[in-house]
């Protein structure tokens, strides 16, 4: 028969998988489906990243997030 094995859980909490925008004050985020991945001091590099991203791979959730106003806005693939 055979002996099961428990694993550890990870010493993480399940919403730190998630976008942890609480610690960000200032400049912009870039949060890739749910995850955020850097972090920018302008709007503008924050932008042009987002747009690079979201036209190599259209599938993913690309957002930037505002820290000193709390807001997220979605990054769109421009059509012609």
């Amino acid at each position: 028969m055979r002996e099961k094995r428990s694993m550890a859980a990870p010493a993480t909490s399940a919403r730190t998988t998630k976008a942890s925008i609480e610690s960000l004050r200032t400049g912009y985020a870039l949060i890739v489906d749910g995850h955020v991945k850097a972090t920018f001091t302008a709007k503008a590099s924050a932008l042009e990243a987002g747009t690079q991203l979201k036209n190599r791979s259209p599938r993913l959730q690309v957002k930037i997030y505002d820290a000193e106003n709390k807001v997220s806005e979605v990054v769109e693939i421009a059509r012609a």
